[in-house]
């Protein structure tokens, strides 16, 4: 709770964004008092303010898209809250199924779960505002055009910066790319790339994307970078198991000149300018390969010999990968015209938005985590209604407001929020208070701070949630003095409805709760179901598929450490530090595993063919039946015997492998790391099944190589 309570996130909201959006909200507020009409203003103050955390980088289109549907649900919650908030008996049916759809759709991602939520608070508070029902298409109209005002906003720069998301998209990716070369990742550790690409590739192939022939060579680009990433971490493999210190120094410097390249890229597409300098230093970069030749040759050792080998076709493919991004950075831009460098590029289906009504009926059964939080929003919503109607408090809204913002899916959100909620609250009362007394006495000193206070809490709800709630306090307060609201008494009663809807939300959660550590080791196991599609199509020379396949293990990789991050945020329970460590190692030989064959995959990524022998289908069948018996035993179905040992069938291959072939060391050298990381994780179940989750047991063992 402390952790929660003091811990800085990194700001991800512009300054410039959060001024923008705090401008719609004081927009129409302030021509609204000037006009002697404060209602209209504040109701599309109201829309504004739901709407604007809507606003979240993106191309243009489905920027727009995304906020005019923020912007309509807000109206519609407001509109049905108003027909039925005077009949108690509608209003628990109606609290009951918008908590329960609002729990339900956080199955359909961040977004969903912020309309949902909006959907509750807005309902709740429009059925207590005593307007009359014929009034209702009116304040729904406000509320939605104050929605517009703010997506107007966000998209006004469409004509000007039509490119701006996607050159800043691919210049983040390019970024990190730079990190990678120069930090050489361990084995171990994900690509800093990887969140990066996967949000690129959602950005640049989503079905909202904008269309016109400067995007397909942000496409190209976008594409290129997956090469290159592999490039990079096959380079940096290879630095690291060379014992020849020149070799080292050789592959330490290309990978330093690689870094230039893609900072000055980078620079490139932030400024929409030519990358001149970015050409420059890939002609630095070419001039080494003579120099990667003579070191092969002069290595005294056989394997920094082939090692060496390898270096050279990846410093190759890694200097003509970085001349297609230089190619192609000259025409990513709103002003560039391309010729059709290849087929139109499509999305690989691992990363396709699934039809919405097909993910909320596969979470439609008890064991679902977003059905259980369905259920358990909705009922607490209907208590807290009930208690708020049966207290008559002032201002008893915030009861069931307070409960639909900080009862979460999981336990440590639900900790967090409602901690960081009822902090927040107390600092804004003094805040509040101070103001109420030394800074209440103009209407434009109230209006200002507002956009203030709004500006604020926009940019920092992100970084800590009670600084964030402490700013919408003092927001919240100057809204309410608008209608004539008591200062004093909104703050007030502000503290005591928190203070009791944030306990109802965790007394909620206590009673029914959903624990992570029964659902860790399922997300690890479709992490390794998606290891094992990779595997096998990598191993079967299926060099098609692989993007789809590495684009899928990638998704499952983030997923499994969001399932670490939960766990570690419950309660010292039943052994879950302990499951939560296993995890970890466990995902650290994961990563070793999807690490071992890069450099083969680049060499078949580049035209080479895998050798025809019975030994390596052997060896591919043995490698896909451990993964599914690995997989069915993290499930609960399966049992130790029935993972085989993979060292026999490596050494089988081994023997079968003619050494004159184009990627006979490549292939020798991944089926040696597969087989010990697919062994290493063995060991680590069985250590973990035996010993019953005891702290020892989660000890990762070292994966030679």
């Amino acid at each position: 709770m402390l952790r929660a309570l003091l811990r800085l996130k990194p700001r991800d909201i512009p300054v410039r964004v959060a001024l923008r959006n705090s401008f719609a909200v004081f927009a129409p507020l302030a021509v609204g008092v000037w006009m002697d009409a404060p209602t209209i203003g504040l109701g599309m103050a109201i829309g504004a303010l739901q709407t604007m955390f809507a606003d979240q980088p993106g191309a243009y289109a489905l920027r727009m898209r995304r906020m005019l549907l923020t912007a309509l649900i807000a109206g519609l919650s407001a509109g049905i809250g108003i027909l039925v908030g005077q009949h108690t008996a509608v209003l628990v049916v109606a609290v009951f199924v918008f908590g329960f759809a609002g729990g339900l759709v956080v199955s359909l991602g961040p977004l969903a779960a912020r309309n949902g939520l909006a959907s509750m608070i807005l309902l709740m508070v429009c059925a207590n505002m005593g307007v009359a029902p014929a009034q209702a298409p009116g304040v729904a109209a406000l509320i939605f055009a104050g929605g517009l005002l703010q997506m107007l906003m966000a998209v006004a720069a469409w004509p000007l910066q039509r490119y701006r998301p996607e050159r800043f998209a691919l210049a983040t990716i390019l970024q990190q790319l730079a990190i990678t070369a120069r930090t050489r990742p361990d084995a171990s550790q994900p690509s800093p790339t990887m969140q990066a690409a996967q949000d690129t590739l959602l950005l640049l192939h989503g079905q909202h994307h904008t269309r016109g022939v400067a995007l397909q060579s942000f496409r190209i680009m976008a594409e290129v970078c997956e090469r290159v990433r592999i490039d990079l971490l096959a380079l940096a493999d290879v630095h690291a198991r060379l014992e020849d210190a020149k070799a080292r120094e050789l592959i330490e410097t290309l990978l330093k000149q690689a870094a230039l390249v893609l900072d000055h890229l980078s620079g490139a597409m932030r400024e929409a300018t030519a990358p001149t300098r970015a050409e420059d230093d890939v002609a630095k970069l070419q001039a080494l390969g003579p120099a990667f030749e003579a070191a092969r040759v002069n290595a005294e050792r056989t394997r920094d010999q082939r090692l060496l080998r390898l270096a050279t076709g990846r410093a190759a493919g890694l200097a003509g990968q970085l001349r297609a991004l230089v190619r192609n950075g000259y025409w990513a831009s709103s002003a560039g015209q391309i010729k059709a460098q290849q087929a139109e590029s499509r999305l690989p289906p691992a990363l396709r938005p699934n039809s919405p009504w097909i993910t909320l009926k596969s979470n439609l059964k008890l064991s679902s985590v977003a059905f259980r939080h369905a259920l358990r929003c909705g009922t607490s919503l209907v208590i807290a209604l009930l208690l708020e109607r049966t207290l008559q408090l002032p201002h008893g809204t915030w009861i069931p407001m307070t409960t639909a913002i900080v009862l979460k899916p999981d336990f440590g959100g639900t900790l967090s929020f409602g901690a960081g909620r009822v902090a927040g609250t107390l600092a804004g009362l003094l805040v509040g208070t101070a103001l109420i007394h030394y800074a209440m006495d103009g209407t434009v000193v109230r209006l200002l701070l507002l956009w203030l206070f709004c500006f604020g809490f926009r940019l920092t709800a992100q970084m800590n949630y009670g600084l964030g709630v402490a700013l919408l306090t003092g927001m919240l307060v100057m809204l309410l003095s608008f209608e004539g609201y008591a200062p004093g008494e909104a703050l007030s009663a502000r503290v005591v409805a928190t203070l009791i809807g944030s306990a109802l939300a965790m007394l909620a959660y206590a009673a029914w709760p959903t624990w992570e550590g029964k659902r860790t080791r399922s997300a690890f196991a479709t992490l390794l179901e998606a290891d094992q599609r990779h595997l096998t199509a990598l191993l079967a020379g299926r060099v098609d598929v692989l993007d789809e396949t590495r684009s899928a293990a990638r998704a499952a990789r983030t997923n499994v450490q969001a399932s670490i991050d939960r766990l570690k945020a419950e309660p010292r329970r039943k052994g879950n530090r302990a499951e939560a460590e296993l995890t970890e190692s466990l995902l650290a030989n994961a990563t070793r595993l999807m690490r071992a064959p890069l450099t083969l995959e680049a060499q078949l990524r580049e035209g080479a063919s895998l050798p025809d022998l019975p030994a390596l289908a052997d060896f591919s069948a043995a490698v896909d039946a451990a993964l599914g018996a690995q997989v069915r035993l993290l499930r609960g179905t399966g049992k130790f015997s029935e993972i085989p040992a993979l060292r026999p069938h490596e050494r089988k291959l081994a023997e079968s492998v003619p050494h004159e072939h184009d990627v006979a060391f490549a292939l020798l050298d991944a089926s040696d790391r597969i087989a010990d990381s697919l062994d290493t994780l063995t060991h680590l179940l069985r250590r973990g099944g035996a010993q019953g989750n005891k702290t020892a047991t989660t000890v990762a063992t070292p994966v030679p190589g």
